[in-house]
């Protein structure tokens, strides 16, 4: 399996020609694009899915490639829930070409008040009918031997991993051969609207006509969007990774505490994260969109690194155009992959983090190194309703929760797509919230 941030330098496995018309065009080639078309693709509707770069090129095959119920959002929750069922229920071949294991993930609690936080969120989470429970101390030290770091923790044994560089690809081949359309280097430059309906979309080689688009586009969405009049108080902010080499199995799922987040992957090494510390890249939509995030700011202040300048041709950098018409080249066409750099220094404590916490394995070997940028929201809930341009649907802000979800979100956009009553409620994730 890779183990590297897919790129430019990939081949484009889905190219060819655009078809002239489809039911519905979906924009955004990530697991969230992937698996809505998959899902309109069984209901018997003609899909096409285009991406600006390559399937699953930016968050989507560069996050943990945790599939979690625990501690989601009670919002959230019953999606995921039904997600686990429908990851278990994808045929054995591509569950193995994926690397889908249900190994479990464990929250591991320093002290005392982060184990009742934990507790609390259990609480709530049981009326859900998850198989989520609390370990005592002298249970965390028989799951995690030669340390001695944590009182207790929470685990989740139905939660599950998959590996994100492989998974997203090889679902879309999936998709593909159920009818679906992808087409790679295919950006979407703008909505064909008339009187306030959606008519097709306009791409860098040509109009698709269409009467149904889901934007799905992460952290590109509130770009396109915006040059349609629809803002969206949706920011990018980046995430760094590191892959170890091959190393001893002293664990064999995925945990994290306040410091750092660590799962076993099928190549025999570690993805190694810090839990949650992140850079952020201030641009003309952080400055609008300020009064919505001080709460979330006041929160996790100190976990965040600002830098005044986001580097050229990113989403919310101060070059990128704000205005553009369908004969123009668009920003999606100058940034084909965002392809963040890491922060070393954090990772670097990350390491260290690592090595006192497991002193008998000490500092791994790093692999590589990668960062992915996350479109988050104020609240850290996606954003999944219908837009006010009739026919449109939008499906973003999935805030670092997208690569698990995405088979079940899908099912929810899909019902959207199709305007039908939606099996949960979507209130939280609705666009005036």
């Amino acid at each position: 399996m890779s183990s590297f941030p897919i790129a430019l330098t990939n081949t484009a496995d889905f190219a060819g020609p655009l078809p002239e018309a489809v039911d519905v065009a979906i924009i955004g080639g990530g697991i969230i694009g992937v698996m809505t078309a998959w899902a309109l693709r069984k209901k018997g509707l003609s899909v096409l899915v285009c991406e600006k770069g390559r399937v699953a090129g930016e968050q989507s095959s560069r996050n943990w490639g945790w599939i979690r119920q625990q501690g989601r959002d009670y919002a959230e929750l019953p999606i995921m829930v039904d997600t686990i069922r429908i990851w278990k229920a994808l045929d054995e071949k591509l569950r193995t070409g994926i690397g889908f294991k249900q190994s479990g993930i464990t929250y591991l609690a320093r002290n005392e008040a982060k184990l009742a936080e934990h507790e609390k969120w259990l609480a709530g989470a049981r009326a859900y009918g998850v198989d989520t429970r609390l370990l005592t101390r002298r249970e965390t030290e028989a799951m995690l031997p030669n340390s001695a770091n944590w009182v207790g923790a929470m685990t989740t044994p139905s939660d599950a991993m998959a590996e994100p560089f492989v998974a997203v690809p090889v679902l879309a081949h999936a998709a593909v051969e159920s009818g679906v359309i992808i087409r790679e280097d295919c950006a979407v430059r703008s909505l064909d609207i008339a009187g306030g309906k959606v008519q097709g979309v306009f791409t860098e080689h040509g109009r698709v006509r269409c009467e149904r688009v889901v934007v799905a586009a992460g952290v590109w969405s509130s770009l396109l969007l915006a040059n349609h009049g629809i803002r969206i108080p949706q920011l990018g902010v980046v995430s760094s990774v590191i892959s170890t080499q091959a190393m001893q199995a002293f664990f064999p799922a995925a945990a994290c505490d306040d410091r750092f987040a660590i799962r076993r992957r099928a190549d025999g090494g570690y993805t190694l994260t810090p839990w949650s510390t992140h850079d952020f890249f201030i641009g003309p939509d952080a400055f609008r969109n300020l009064s919505a995030y001080l709460p979330q700011l006041r929160d996790d202040f100190r976990s965040t690194h600002f830098s005044l300048f986001a580097p050229k041709t990113y989403p919310d950098a101060w070059g990128t155009r704000r205005r553009w018409t369908p004969d123009e080249q668009s920003p999606f066409e100058r940034c084909r992959i965002l392809h963040p750099r890491p922060n070393e220094t954090e990772l670097n404590k990350v390491l260290a983090s690592f090595a006192a916490a497991f002193p008998v394995v000490g500092k791994p070997q790093v692999r590589s190194t990668w960062a992915g940028m996350i479109d988050t929201m104020p609240d850290l809930l996606p954003l999944v309703d219908r837009a006010p341009i009739n026919g449109v649907t939008i499906a973003t802000g999935m805030s670092g929760h997208g690569f698990g979800i995405g088979p079940g979100m899908a099912e929810v956009i899909a019902d959207l797509v199709q305007e039908r009553s939606p099996k949960y409620n979507l209130s939280a994730f609705r666009l005036g919230r």
